[in-house]
């Protein structure tokens, strides 16, 4: 029927087969990241237990499949089955049915990732959460092969890129004077909460670049976004901004999968025109066997849209707010939501230092030794690894105890388990300096870190030069008394 055709995108079957398999596989590692970490840190007896939050909570943030009891053994059966489901997707087999079999592959992603960030307390605390919810929510009707994909759902995720750039484009403007006077980026790169191998490198560069990096931060996510919303070559111009500022943040940080999830949705603003014009082995229109999509599946698609449209006052009105809010869940499903990040910019990096010793007495002379993690800095010779898109959730909140309540309730627990030598809590660590051995004493201290300038580097071959700041804990023992 003639009154339908606007329903189809025909010319965003490449940008719809990005989507599907890139949303699958961040799922895959999102899920994969849950069965490594989730039950040291949140399971029956982790830092953070999720049994004892349902005991004591009389509601949870959102709905959850562990409302009704949680047993590490359904924590595992929900990871496993997610990695499944996020791993068929990417394969592209559900895509090979109808339309309604992705989109119930993806719904079940969503409602089973959603049932892990709602008990996830401070560890599923991060943006990218509610964000990989709300894009397994909208990819879920894109469709299957058989059928173009639709029009308001490829407008849906340009309006979550738009919410996901210019809400942090907006954070920054109205934060710290540092994004003001283009000297946010003097810092960042040497304090952001988990360097990678190229952060020192890029820190190094002369502040002329830095101040260049502010500008193009500014443009790319205060002015590009409404462009998105242009079909053809202007959208595709647009995209390919937000794609490139995206990689020089994966190639310089780790802010696990937030970076590349935002490249694989700002990629559905490159139409198939576009693709083969760049790349002439891309057909130019990949088309699907249907001319146009059945009348069944239109009312779903549009009652979904429906719906993402109506939630999206809430976004909307906290964009246009003086006092906006960051990374925020208007509703309790996590769709449409607030985004953005790094609203000021940490001047210092204050680590956190955790020691211990086998002596019996807890002085200057004892031999103290240094715990390590995965990604947080420690070891002042070693070179930060590349981690995201994988989340390392313990090393992450590590980086903010500096910043707020420097006792959090999880470290005591941590700090107990060290103690104990607990082979999981160890298992979340690079590196046990006792080899399984509990210590007799820990302590906690507080350096400054900063990165070594290259005529340091050549002397020392240290990348980190690192000044005490000061005690945090003083030695203690079991029960940390």
């Amino acid at each position: 029927m003639d009154w339908t055709v606007w329903f189809d995108a025909h010319d965003y079957e490449v940008a719809r087969q990005v989507l599907q398999r890139g949303i699958g596989a961040l799922a895959v590692v999102a899920f994969w990241s849950t069965l490594n970490q989730f039950r040291p840190l949140l399971g029956e007896h982790g830092l953070l237990p999720v049994p004892e939050l349902l005991r004591r909570a009389s509601w949870l943030r959102g709905p959850s499949l562990f409302r009704w009891g949680y047993t590490d053994r359904r924590l595992v059966a929900v990871a496993v089955a997610g990695i499944a489901l996020g791993t068929s997707i990417v394969l592209g087999l559900p895509q090979l049915g109808p339309p309604w079999l992705p989109m119930l592959v993806f719904l079940a992603l969503w409602l089973l990732y959603l049932s892990i960030v709602n008990v996830g307390q401070t560890f599923y605390g991060f943006g990218w959460e509610m964000l990989l919810c709300e894009a397994l929510f909208t990819a879920a009707f894109l469709g299957s092969d058989q059928v173009p994909p639709p029009v308001t759902v490829i407008v849906a995720v340009w309006w979550l890129v738009f919410r996901l750039e210019f809400g942090a484009g907006m954070i920054k403007i109205r934060g710290g004077r540092e994004w003001r006077d283009l000297t946010a980026l003097m810092y960042h790169h040497e304090t952001q909460p988990m360097p990678g191998p190229l952060s020192r490198q890029a820190h190094l560069l002369p502040p002329w670049f830095h101040r260049g990096e502010v500008l193009g931060n500014h443009f790319a996510q205060l002015v590009v976004p409404f462009l998105l919303f242009v079909p053809g070559w202007v959208g595709a111009a647009a995209a390919v901004v937000v794609i490139v500022t995206q990689l020089w943040l994966i190639v310089t940080g780790n802010f696990a999968w937030l970076n590349w999830i935002t490249v694989v949705l700002a990629a559905s603003a490159v139409p198939d025109s576009v693709w083969h014009a760049i790349i002439p082995a891309i057909p130019q229109s990949l088309g699907t066997d249907a001319t146009a999509s059945p009348l069944w599946w239109m009312p779903i698609v549009l009652v979904a849209s429906a719906l993402l449209l109506v939630l999206s006052w809430w976004p909307l009105r906290n964009l246009l707010a003086h006092r906006q809010l960051m990374n925020a869940a208007f509703n309790r499903w996590m769709l449409v939501n607030a985004y953005g990040a790094f609203g000021t910019v940490t001047k210092r990096r204050i680590e956190i230092v955790v020691e211990g010793t086998l002596d019996e007495v807890p002085d200057e002379d004892a031999a103290w030794r240094e715990y390590g993690f995965k990604g947080k800095p420690g070891d002042v010779r070693a070179l930060p690894r590349q981690w995201a898109p994988y989340h390392l959730r313990l090393d992450w909140l590590m980086w903010f105890l500096p910043l707020g309540r420097l006792w959090e309730p999880w470290f005591e627990v941590l700090l107990e388990r060290l103690l104990a030598a607990d082979a999981p809590t160890l298992a979340l660590l690079a590196h046990d300096p006792f080899d399984g051995v509990p210590p007799r004493w820990l302590r906690v201290r507080a350096y400054h870190y900063r990165f070594a300038t290259r005529r340091e580097f050549l002397a020392t071959r240290e990348r980190w030069v690192r000044t005490l700041e000061g005690e945090v804990m003083p030695p203690a023992t079991s029960g940390l008394e």
